[in-house]
């Protein structure tokens, strides 16, 4: 963990950390040439580069199509977010609930509080969601910035607030709510860490 100013540590988003091997593989010029390009441009070396990308694929990418997740343009969420009206968020979070276990119990083998915290990181980290999990004491914050608007902040909470209740539905959960952004400060104790399971 890292102490961030105000006494908050940050929860680093991976935990895992493991001896290291070399291995070569041949690629075609074209795909070296792009990898040179983008760690470039990146401003990290393209070993670098490329266990991004292995890493991505081995916590998302190789479920996606699996769990039958589809790309959809970030306008076009917002585009159909706007619409969505208190009932719609209901039926749509209770819809989602079962379909995140089923999802969480096939990527990570299980289904508790521990993994389905890091299946939804790993998806805000592949989808581009900006997110931070903060520890403050007994405290856990979770900060989500979506910028999809004010009904994807209304669904994002109520997701959460289903998910953190299908657990323990005694947690006290808060939220702090803007437009864009969801903080969600849940008391699982100064040693929870989700990646230890």
């Amino acid at each position: 963990m890292h102490v961030s100013s105000g006494g908050q540590k940050r929860q680093p988003h991976t935990a895992r950390k493991g001896s290291t091997r070399s291995i070569t593989y041949r690629l075609p010029e074209d795909i070296l040439g792009e990898l040179e390009t983008e760690a470039a441009g990146r401003g990290i070396s393209q070993n670098v580069l490329v266990r991004q990308i292995l890493q991505r694929y081995l916590e998302w990418d190789r479920f996606g199509e699996k769990i039958g997740v589809i790309p959809v343009p970030r306008k076009i969420l917002a585009v159909l977010g706007g619409g969505m009206q208190g009932g719609d968020i209901n039926l749509i979070v209770d819809a989602l609930v079962p379909a995140i276990r089923d999802s969480v119990m096939f990527m990570k083998g299980g289904f508790d509080l521990r993994r389905c915290i890091e299946a939804l990181e790993d998806y805000m980290r592949a989808s581009g969601i900006k997110s931070d999990h903060r520890v403050e004491g007994p405290d856990h914050q979770f900060i989500i910035q979506h910028d999809l608007g004010l009904k994807w902040s209304f669904f994002t909470e109520q997701l959460l607030k289903e998910l953190f209740a299908s657990f323990d539905p005694a947690l006290n959960v808060r939220f702090e709510t803007t437009g864009n952004t969801v903080v969600a400060t849940v008391p699982l104790g100064a040693d929870f860490s989700e990646h230890e399971y």
